[in-house]
């Protein structure tokens, strides 16, 4: 197996490739989106245990948008039930991936505590309220800082993960060191990408209520509410795009040029 290293526009590609994608089917995509979201915000209200839980069938889940948005990308016809394809393949490696995600996370968050004490662990833990004073407590910003520095090999070795577990059946671990490579190889393209991702989210949204609230606040109010829906299903939909772009040559039917 071997990821193509792409060049840095290749990220910006991937956001317009997402949009596409999303412009061929936005019910499905906004399906997969928003029914992933839910399903992962359900499990986390489960007392105690609800984060790992979530933690440990996310890969799972992700699978099946994957599978949804391969589903449109080749105009096939697919019912709800997409969503929870991802079931149907290797659960036991899928599980080890969100496993060695969740371990990951905790050490990075144990790590953390070196600097605020575990503030931050017991916030994002749920057992600890983020009110002022606790956002203001000493080292609370450094120990963010440590978790993000520790965390993003982590989520670059999660973000093929599910995918090839799911489309190449490999190991959890195997899957998990060629996505950590792949994203590696392809920084400078994931850096444009998490750029595009960004005004397309953040930037685009907010410059156009900003321009319409000039001249009628009332009708910003109203876009405010419905853009997201709209943003977000479109920044899942390049998920695959570069899944494709750099790995399509291993999945049947998707060679692409070197």
């Amino acid at each position: 197996m071997q990821a193509y290293k792409r060049t840095p526009s290749h990220g910006i590609a991937w956001v317009a490739q997402g949009f596409a994608l999303w412009k061929r089917n936005p019910a499905l995509v906004t399906y997969l989106t928003f029914g992933y979201l839910l399903m992962l915000v359900v499990i986390n209200t489960i007392p105690f245990i609800g984060q790992v839980i979530a933690a440990l069938v996310m890969p799972a889940v992700s699978l099946g948008v994957l599978n949804g948005l391969l589903a449109v990308h080749e105009k096939r016809k697919v019912g709800p039930d997409v969503l929870f394809s991802g079931f149907k393949s290797d659960i036991h490696a899928l599980v080890t991936v969100g496993g060695l995600y969740l371990i990951g996370s905790l050490l990075a968050l144990a790590a953390s505590a070196i600097a605020d004490g575990g503030i931050l662990l017991q916030i994002l833990t749920g057992f600890r309220a983020p009110d002022e004073d606790t956002m203001n407590a000493p080292g609370l910003f450094t120990a963010a800082l440590i978790t993000v520095a520790l965390t993003t090999p982590l989520m670059m070795a999660y973000w093929f993960a599910p995918m090839l577990v799911g489309w190449q059946k490999v190991s959890a671990p195997k899957a998990m060191f060629f996505s950590l490579v792949a994203c590696w190889r392809n920084w400078p393209a994931f850096f444009l990408y998490s750029m595009g991702i960004f005004f397309v989210v953040i930037g685009a949204p907010s410059l156009l209520v900003a321009v319409i609230a000039t001249a009628s606040p009332t009708l910003a109010s109203l876009l405010a509410i419905p853009l997201p829906l709209v943003a977000i299903p479109i920044v899942f939909a390049t998920f695959l795009p570069n899944a494709l772009d750099i790995f399509g040559h291993d999945i049947p039917g998707h060679e692409v040029a070197a």
